[in-house]
């Protein structure tokens, strides 16, 4: 597994992922506080813009200890942070990564976070030389199921990749490196 100290950028025919800035601590907030967003997400609420200061912070951090890779994302012809998607929980001896992911609810339905998930597994699988992205979804969460499926991942129903403990409330899918063209 192969570890940068900085998110690099990365682009899409419509978006573009970037490291997260100071300046994302209000819509961090935003994105963190809205209910919608945060159905499916066990975390609690991020609601004043301090507080998303110090997460931001906090990844950043994080991104320096080989912890996470994290990008903001950002539509092309309209900047400004929507979402957010990143690779943690690495397990270096199984080259092994967690992908999640949080996209703003007016930009949800649009094919955005299928654009940002191919790209970051396509960094993943490429630039970091995983051999194995895995995702955590809660049951009932069937646009994410469905983000995931289409990417080919696949439900690890035997907890190949996670243990049942780890996994708790959530669904465990599971992309191996093979599957990349």
């Amino acid at each position: 597994m192969q570890f940068c100290n900085f998110t690099p950028p990365i682009e899409t025919s419509r978006l573009r992922l970037r490291s997260l800035v100071p300046e994302d601590a209000e819509a961090i907030s935003i994105l963190r506080s809205d209910p919608q967003v945060n159905t499916y997400l066990n975390r609690p609420a991020t609601l004043t813009t301090d507080e998303a200061s110090a997460y931001i912070s906090k990844i950043a951090a994080s991104i320096q200890q080989h912890k996470w890779m994290y990008w903001a994302l950002e539509l092309k012809n309209s900047p400004g942070l929507t979402g957010t998607i990143c690779l943690w929980k690495f397990i270096p001896e199984n080259d092994k990564a967690e992908i999640g992911y949080e996209l703003a609810t007016v930009c949800q339905g649009k094919g955005l976070m299928q654009e940002a998930v191919e790209a970051v597994i396509r960094f993943g699988f490429e630039e970091m030389k995983l051999q194995v992205i895995t995702a955590l979804i809660k049951s009932g969460n069937e646009r994410s199921a469905r983000l995931l499926v289409k990417q080919q991942f696949r439900p690890d129903h035997f907890n190949h990749y996670v243990s049942k403990e780890e996994a708790g409330e959530f669904v465990v899918y599971y992309l191996l490196n093979t599957h990349m063209p």
